[in-house]
């Protein structure tokens, strides 16, 4: 009786364990597609929300001459582009290949592919860094790659 016991303890505390595990992985999830949801709605109010304040955005890209390019682009000036996109102009789908938490941080890898107005624009991959602030996980820092050749 008391093995059936411990053994009962045990898979109730590794049970918990996945289910906190499975949550902390599926909030990170749910934000990241907050921000596809509001850009592909053009929604500035939305879009803005799943910033953190001190937010980065980062590009990187080939100029014609083949050098790497890294661009930053102000959250602001993001938001406000978005914001006067017709809805469902934006259209970016991704696919999370792994998400990474520990504590109050948590790192995505996605790779994308961006469509405007139905037509397949660029593709690449996106790196999410966020921060859990105030019980809630905000983006702090995106940077992707974008590209023309090798899309789905």
């Amino acid at each position: 009786m008391i093995k059936y016991f411990c053994v009962l303890i045990a898979y109730s505390l590794l049970s918990n364990a996945v289910a906190r595990a499975q949550t902390a992985e599926d909030s990170v999830k749910a934000v990241i597609n907050q921000m596809f949801e509001a850009m592909k709605n053009a929604d500035p109010v939305a879009l803005k929300n799943v910033f953190a304040d001190s937010a980065l955005l980062q590009s990187i890209s080939r100029s014609n001459e083949g050098k790497t390019i890294v661009r930053n682009e102000p959250i602001a000036e993001f938001i406000e582009l978005i914001g006067k996109q017709p809805s469902g102009a934006s259209d970016e789908r991704i696919i999370f290949e792994s998400i990474k938490t520990d504590g109050s941080l948590a790192s995505a890898w996605t790779p994308y592919a961006f469509y405007y107005n139905g037509q397949l624009h660029h593709c690449g991959v996106n790196s999410f860094q966020l921060v859990k602030i105030n019980n809630s996980w905000k983006i702090q820092y995106i940077i992707d790659t974008r590209r023309k050749e090798g899309c789905p």
